[in-house]
């Protein structure tokens, strides 16, 4: 018999109970769609805050957690201890992960409305911005998002290639994951080999020649977007020393003390770095350094330059100056005024944008958001008619912003009103509405092969198996096939 004829046929330890919990119960029924950690949050607030309530959280990969397994740095392990919440989530009675399931193409999200009480969108942004330049389609240009998602093994992207073989690369953008992903091309591999990087990279990156990395901002050094803890990161890197520009930094000094107290730790630690004399200890480490790192401020991107063969070969700058607008804000103004630096790959870091998920559920194309009121979806942008049922969380709610624990607060602020709106009779939920082994069931009538959580563990056990052959927490399998055959390959006709 098929695969996806015989799925609802197998019987998992301890699934089989979950299931006719589920099926007996009448209680409101809540579906996520995106399992990162907006959705994630989200589900831990109903469950904890609403006693009777059922999540179903859908996700198109058959892995969960989204930016915590393909997002977040391989050198940051304590920030994927986040899973760990979300393992105990995904472990509820009340709860049920559907992977391997694209919403709007599998099943309507539409559809899903008519199966739940309330609908979630968290899924995240899966595009990036573009610097809309002549060259920006260049052999060598790539999206920081491919980039970060070569390295941490995402299958859509696990095929990159980037070219390291030049000198020197430049990140347009000065957030985390630009300084993410400087750090990353910049490390000694002996500091990247006994994290989940992947061994792919790994071997990419112990071939490298790059030895500079240019990171370009439109704004001044108070406008960045990265935090203190990756600046300071960036400065102790083993042997790899800074560049700042002390005309920079000179009357940027002198206005730390009006700035909000985060913001001013931030420009204060850039200031002394770039300001105060270097001690003699850390002026011999910097002339031992081999690879280096520089911030250039005002400058907008212009054109990236290409050889015969269209490979990057350098990138134009055109300078700006901030001008104050009426609203008192600084904004950058060009001058006219342009420089070159050359290079041999130049990766985009300018922001992520969440798309349109099916026709039929409103979204906002210039903001790259589902238009909403505190996480209810409203029926169009900068409209106050709010669509009963229907609810967004993370990015896709407020654009992407922020570090995990905003995103946690973002999105236990989206389920409070989930949990308010059941309490208060809002959604009026019905007793029909169908149940986790009714959805299963539907889903292998489709012929769809979801993974439930147990099946992702499978995948799960066997990357820390083959992780600890090399001394590493886990190998990350990056093909969507072999996942899947991973998933599937303990299940049993009942």
């Amino acid at each position: 018999m098929a695969l996806q004829n015989s799925i609802r046929t197998f019987s998992i330890k301890g699934k089989i109970t979950r299931n006719v919990f589920r099926s007996m119960t009448t209680a409101p029924r809540v579906c996520i769609i995106g399992s990162g950690p907006a959705g994630f949050y989200t589900a831990q607030y109903v469950l904890k805050h609403h006693k009777k309530a059922e999540v179903d959280i859908f996700e198109k990969l058959p892995v969960p957690f989204g930016l915590v397994r393909y997002g977040v740095a391989p050198d940051h392990p304590e920030v994927k201890n986040a899973s760990s919440t979300f393992e105990e989530v995904a472990e509820s009675r009340r709860c049920s992960f559907f992977g391997n399931v694209n919403v709007g193409h599998d099943i309507k999200a539409n559809e899903l409305r008519q199966f739940y009480d309330a609908v979630v969108f968290a899924y995240g942004a899966d595009d990036d911005k573009r610097l809309n330049i002549p060259g920006e389609d260049a052999n060598g240009v790539y999206a920081a998002r491919s980039f970060v998602g070569w390295y941490n093994g995402l299958p859509a992207h696990a095929d990159l290639a980037p070219n390291l073989n030049c000198e020197t690369a430049v990140i347009i953008g000065q957030g985390n994951v630009a300084l993410d992903v400087a750090r990353l091309l910049l490390s000694p591999t002996s500091l990247l080999k006994h994290t989940d990087i992947c061994s792919h990279a790994l071997a990419k990156l112990e071939t490298s020649r790059i030895k500079k990395v240019h990171i370009i901002g439109r704004r001044g050094p108070i406008e960045v977007s990265f935090t203190t803890k990756e600046l300071r990161e960036m400065i102790r890197l083993d042997g790899t020393k800074l560049i700042f520009h002390r005309e920079d930094f000179v009357d940027v000094r002198p206005k730390v003390s009006e700035l909000p107290r985060q913001r001013k730790r931030l420009i204060e630690l850039m200031c002394k770095t770039a300001l105060d004399p270097v001690t003699p200890n850390e002026e011999a480490r910097r002339g031992e350094c081999t690879r280096e790192w520089e911030l250039n401020f005002l400058r907008t991107p212009h054109e990236i330059l290409t050889d015969d063969d269209n490979n990057v070969c350098g990138i134009r700058l055109e300078k700006n100056r901030l001008v104050k607008n009426k609203d008192g804000v600084y904004t950058p103004e060009g001058t006219g005024k342009c420089e070159e630096f050359s290079c041999g790959m130049v990766l985009r870091s300018v922001g992520y944008k969440s798309i349109k998920v099916e026709e039929g559920i409103p979204f906002d194309v210039r903001l790259g958001v589902i238009p909403n009121f505190d996480g209810r979806v409203v029926d169009a942008p900068n409209s106050k008619k709010i669509l009963k049922g229907l609810y967004c969380s993370g990015w896709v709610k407020h654009g992407p912003v922020g570090v995990i624990v905003t995103t946690m607060n973002e999105a236990f602020a989206t389920g409070q009103r989930i949990v308010t709106d059941l309490n208060e009779g809002v959604l009026g939920y019905s007793k029909e509405k169908m149940s986790a082994a009714d959805m299963q069931a539907l889903m292998s009538k489709r012929g769809i092969n979801y993974v439930t959580f147990e099946d992702y563990q499978n995948i799960d056990n066997e990357e820390m198996l083959r992780g600890k052959e090399n001394k590493k927490p886990r190998e990350k399998i990056t093909s969507f096939n072999e996942m899947l055959k991973i998933a599937f390959r303990d299940k049993k006709p009942s």
